[in-house]
């Protein structure tokens, strides 16, 4: 029997049925290291059970969406794409020719924002940053 995915277990932390198909659409999303949209999901899990069909994989991001174990970005490409929800934060730097985003995290930019926000008279709660560009050539910026 395979391993429980991190969203598989979370599902069942929280008490949602997990059918054969819903555990593979966990998997997935689970051992994805992008930001997939729902047809690349779909593209992936049908590798797993050609039974599942595209309705399938629409319904259940949505559940786990609602059910707070995805989260949903527009990153201006017109496609909704998802990521996991964990408790550590982090940023995205999107190339806006290829679409591959890039999470990162910043001291300086977290203190920079949370300096802005006291000026105005602020407890930052939240935020979210978005950075979009082109890379300046196929080796730089990738680390």
């Amino acid at each position: 029997m395979p391993q429980v995915s991190r969203i598989e277990q979370q599902c069942i932390d929280k008490g949602m049925k997990m059918t054969a198909q819903r555990r593979v659409i966990a998997r997935v999303l689970s051992d994805a290291s992008d930001h997939p949209d729902v047809e690349q999901v779909y593209r992936r899990a049908v590798k797993s059970d050609r039974r599942i069909s595209i309705a399938t994989v629409y319904r259940t991001v949505r559940l786990f969406e609602e059910a707070e174990i995805l989260k949903r970005h527009d990153f201006g490409d017109g496609r909704s794409r998802y990521e996991e929800i964990t408790d550590e934060h982090h940023d995205h730097l999107i190339d806006i020719q290829t679409g591959r985003v890039i999470e990162f995290q910043n001291k300086e930019i977290e203190a920079l924002q949370e300096k802005t926000a006291a000026r105005y008279g602020f407890r930052l709660i939240g935020h979210k940053l978005e950075l979009y560009g082109v890379a300046l050539s196929s080796k730089k910026g990738q680390k």
